[in-house]
């Protein structure tokens, strides 16, 4: 797994912290809210796109209309499990198509 549970759970906290920051400073009608590991972000079209954190797996998820997402911790970035994409810059684009307006996440 490489990272233990403990740094993960350190990790997977600052990492919803900070989307849930950059979601707040970027200039997007979009509502975020927290609850515990699950973070909801609702867009200005009422659709929504969910992120948590999956302790077992060590792994960061994202639920969009385009999909489900699972990024991992490597080379000093969450990493799409399949892609190797960034996950601001996937969140970015999945929050910019489903919203119909374009977002830039800055974080991580």
């Amino acid at each position: 797994m490489g990272m233990s549970e403990p740094d993960f759970l350190a990790a997977a906290e600052r990492t919803l912290d900070a989307i849930e920051a950059a979601v707040e400073a970027c200039d997007a009608d979009i509502d975020a809210t927290r609850a515990g590991n699950v973070l909801t972000l609702e867009l200005v079209n009422g659709t929504r796109i969910v992120v948590n954190s999956q302790t077992p797996m060590r792994q960061i998820w994202v639920a969009a209309r385009s999909g489900g997402f699972h990024y991992e911790w490597r080379d000093g970035a969450w990493r799409d499990t399949r892609d190797g994409s960034e996950l601001f810059t996937a969140l970015s684009r999945a929050i910019s198509a489903q919203g119909g307006v374009a977002v830039l996440l800055r974080g991580g």
